[in-house]
């Protein structure tokens, strides 16, 4: 039956269901995710929200681990999880804040500098605070203040030069450009580095074809300072295009069209650096504009870039990050074409080996290296936000070295080293769910449900074991330190990949940084808060360009519940039309629909198929709720000249 509830079109549901079985998984899962984060936050937090950690804490490493581990409190209730959640999230992030503020990484409210491999990995817990909602005066305010810091409006945090169009440093945050490093700021990555590949061919004392670095060795340690100091920590680098999912945040919050504005022609003047260095885009820029200006002109050998520490994948995520940022706030699907000409350049300089196509992850002195597997998972984002014929091109012509099919249960948080494939917060498996997706993996609803399940499981075993108590851990600053600031993110339990796959339907977000992007998102319409209501389960079945087919099913047998179907995450899309389908693909009703909302009423026992037909990216995006804000405060501007 279709009416209107308020100023919403709406659909109910009429057909008596015995609940599928994905859709029994998914409330299991709700109600085991549910009672893990309870138990997760009292193992390891106080009750005003700061965590049981140590008395102090070196160097500028350190507050997005803690972020990262309790982030996924605000993305399961955005999915649906327990009311609790959003007032135990809310008050973590507060709790954290604080506290590294205390150790002294965080200077209002910010990190004071790092990377933006690492700032992008925190500050996914502001973002999905975003999708919570309802916006309170603390979260606009926040974002109109970090966005300054990089939109070179602070100028206490002068991050950006806007003439050049370039952020000033690979190391920034609140307190401004970190053109300098001290011994200190590295002290807790010292031991973990020894393994990793030297910064440079030419460090006094390092042999670089052995592959690795003695940063433990005072004298090599204090040489790599300098030369990082002489080389590396000035000028701009395409890690910062991380920084442009802190800005989209901010336009999600508040619709400033300054800050679309900044997205667009920082991804633009990447291009341009692109194009100037022969299509491949250089690792470091200086703050001249010049390319390569403190690295004897080379265009590699930047932070975090071409040659130090991990290549390929820390060039291409944060592109692909900032492309999809740009088609989200424009609509544009131009805003691609930075990450689509960096994976065709790097697909061209691949070569056969060992009877398969290989591509290059690094670049030395000496030229091209690291010939790896391609990775499918960049393309496939890429896909999800155009759906075009090209980007499946991208990803067809990958080799398939392993089953597509597989699901994995990540037995850690990291690249697993026998198939290549990242891991980073136990996220595995972009593919099997591409597959899934254009309907060559029918299963794999059950089975990633099941392996979620799984992970669960074996994350609550590690939690509960003795080195999983807090009370236990002990500081080591010179043997372990860098695995020790990870604890909660290993021990946390809260990890739901195919729900996020199935409900929104897109692959998880990029682990660095990365807006959660997805067709369709919900609204439990009683309680008026984000997610699926309590016993309902979602499943987005099949996408098209201009479609999204979505099952919703009311597992339970004596509550009647009504949801919101949103077009797009950020309400990016625009609903035009409906129909209601049977369980042979049969049209048994239709709907028109104009707008980015869909009223859905389902009785108990109920369930529905909708295929939602939409013009994709017509609308501009914000962290809007169906229902009106109560809270209309006006960002607090502060004093002139202070």
């Amino acid at each position: 039956m279709i009416s209107s509830h308020g100023s919403l079109i709406s659909v109910r549901a009429s057909e008596r269901i015995a609940p599928p079985q994905w859709a029994l998984q998914e409330q299991q899962l709700f109600e085991t995710l549910n009672k893990a984060a309870k138990e997760f936050v009292e193992r390891y937090t106080h009750p005003d929200g700061t965590l049981i950690w140590f008395e102090h804490w070196p160097g500028m490493d350190g507050s997005d681990d803690p972020y990262e581990g309790f982030m996924n409190l605000a993305l399961l209730y955005v999915l649906g999880g327990s009311s609790e959640l959003h007032e135990v999230a809310r008050k973590i992030w507060e709790g954290i804040t604080w506290q590294w503020t205390e150790y002294g990484q965080v200077h209002r409210e910010f990190d004071a500098y790092y990377d933006w491999m690492h700032h992008g990995e925190g500050y996914l817990y502001l973002y999905f605070l975003g999708l919570a909602g309802p916006a309170t005066l603390k979260d606009r305010q926040r974002a109109k203040n970090f966005a300054a810091m990089y939109t070179g409006d602070d100028l206490e945090a002068p991050n950006y030069d806007k003439e050049l169009k370039l952020i000033r440093s690979p190391l920034t945050g609140s307190r401004g450009p970190r053109f300098e490093v001290t011994e200190e700021d590295w002290s807790t990555h010292r031991g973990i580095l020894d393994d990793y590949l030297a910064p440079y061919e030419d460090i006094p004392g390092v042999n670089f074809a052995s592959g690795k670095c003695a940063w433990s060795n005072d004298e090599v340690y204090n040489h790599l300072i300098a030369m990082m100091n002489e080389r590396m920590n000035r000028g701009d680098v395409p890690l910062n295009l991380n920084a442009t999912s802190l800005i989209t945040h901010a336009f999600l919050l508040s619709g400033d069209k300054s800050l679309k504005n900044w997205v667009i022609e920082y991804v633009e003047a990447w291009k341009e650096r692109a194009r100037l260095n022969g299509g491949i885009i250089p690792d470091n820029v200086g703050l001249s504009g010049e390319i390569g200006e403190y690295n004897g002109c080379k265009w590699w050998g930047g932070y975090y870039g071409w040659r130090w520490p991990h290549g390929f994948m820390t060039i291409i995520e944060p592109i692909t990050n900032a492309c999809m940022n740009a088609v989200l706030l424009s609509g544009d699907m131009n805003g691609l074409e930075l990450a689509r000409n960096q994976l065709d350049r790097n697909w061209e300089l691949g070569k056969k080996q060992d009877g398969k196509w290989v591509v290059p992850n690094k670049h030395f002195d000496s030229g091209w290296t690291d010939y790896r597997n391609a990775q499918p998972k960049y393309p496939i984002y890429l896909w999800t936000t155009s759906m075009a014929d090209d980007d499946l091109e991208r990803i067809a012509r990958i080799p398939r070295d392993h089953d597509w099919n597989e699901v994995i249960v990540p037995a850690f948080s990291g690249r697993d080293p026998k198939t290549g494939r990242e891991t980073k917060h136990y996220i595995g498996n972009t593919q099997p769910w591409f597959q899934y997706i254009r309907g060559l993996n029918p299963d794999y609803p059950q089975r990633i449900l099941s392996a979620n399940y799984e992970l669960i499981g074996n994350q609550l075993a590690k939690m509960r074991a003795p080195e999983g108590d807090p009370h236990g851990w002990t500081e080591h600053y010179n043997e372990g330190v860098y695995s020790a600031i990870h604890i909660w993110q290993e021990m946390c339990p809260l990890y739901f990949e195919g729900l996020v796959q199935l409900t929104l339907g897109g692959p998880m977000h990029i682990s660095h940084g990365g807006l959660q992007h997805g067709r369709v998102r919900y609204f439990d319409a009683a309680a008026k808060r984000p997610g699926l209501p309590p016993g309902v389960s979602a499943l987005v079945e099949k996408l098209t360009p201009d479609s999204a087919t979505v099952h919703l099913v009311n597992t339970s047998l004596f509550d009647d519940r009504e949801l919101v179907v949103q077009a797009g995450v950020f309400g990016e899309h625009r609903f035009i039309a409906g129909e209601i389908v049977d369980a042979s693909g049969q049209v048994t009703g239709t709907l028109k629909i104009e707008g980015k909302w869909l009223h859905v009423s389902l009785p108990a026992g109920t369930g529905i198929v909708l295929r939602l037909s939409m013009e994709r990216y017509v609308q501009s995006p914000s962290y809007e709720m169906p229902w009106p804000s109560e809270e209309k405060v006006s960002v607090i501007q502060g004093r002139s000249g202070q």
